[in-house]
């Protein structure tokens, strides 16, 4: 059984920069509170590691909520393989205008996911429990996935992709060796139905070094040849069950 968040314990996170006045405006002192909690009750958890903690600000907060640079106004967003909620509660609460779902499988980081959005009042972020190969047909396709280096850029793109609706783009946050993975993941992401790919880099003025992100674009087809017939699967799964649910209602 895990411990609850208790926002009383005492916290070791440094006292927040300039710049994160900067990025999160009036909701720092939520960004506070969650660092807290991240310092706390997510090293005992095991959610992230106790080295971590002198470096919250820079290397993770700061880090994943400058993302939001490069996201499109009031879209639909779904951060895979969430973890502690990097990048997705930064992101989240640096525009309060997106419609954020963290995507994480297990069940102890969903719990402290839960309990940070339940907590901070973010009626604006939602929290799934599942692996992102799983969730075709049981998630609404997204405009934006988010995922911070949680897997090579082909094996991401793999669960991540195909969750988009056509046009939408992956963002995902990785280190020095962006632009080799792209290289290497070209092949992959063009079978998934990317049609365009770009390595940008977001917090000019914020981080030092600035954050590397991938981002894959892709066409009418996200996921490709690969998930056309397991989105059609998934789609005719989802109209049987509301008519049986219809039916039900009718008797």
């Amino acid at each position: 059984m895990t411990e609850p968040v208790d926002p009383a314990e005492p916290a070791e996170l440094a006292p927040a920069p300039e710049a994160a006045r900067k990025v999160f405006g009036r909701l720092l002192p939520d960004v506070v509170r969650y660092g807290e909690l991240l310092a706390d009750v997510g090293v005992r958890r095991g959610l992230i590691g106790p080295r971590e903690v002198p470096r919250l600000w820079e290397r993770h907060l700061l880090n994943c909520a400058v993302l939001s640079e490069i996201v499109p106004e009031g879209v639909t967003v779904c951060d895979v393989g969430s973890g502690a909620g990097l990048p997705g509660i930064p992101l989240a609460l640096a525009r309060p205008d997106l419609d954020i779902t963290l995507l994480e499988p297990l069940l102890r980081r969903t719990t402290f996911l839960e309990e940070v959005v339940d907590l901070l009042g973010l009626d604006h972020v939602s929290v799934a429990r599942g692996r992102a190969e799983e969730m075709l047909g049981l998630l609404e396709p997204v405009q934006v996935v988010t995922a911070r280096a949680v897997a090579p850029l082909d094996r991401l793109a793999g669960w991540g992709v195909p969750l988009l609706r056509p046009y939408g783009e992956m963002l995902a946050i990785k280190g020095d060796t962006a632009e080799e993975e792209l290289r290497g993941a070209r092949d992959a992401l063009h079978k998934l139905g990317v049609v365009e790919t770009s390595v940008v880099q977001v917090g000019e003025g914020v981080v030092d070094p600035l954050s590397t992100v991938v981002r894959a674009e892709v066409g009418e087809s996200p996921g490709g040849v690969r998930f056309a017939a397991r989105r059609a699967k998934a789609r005719k799964a989802a109209r049987s069950g509301q008519a049986a649910r219809g039916g039900r209602r009718r008797r």
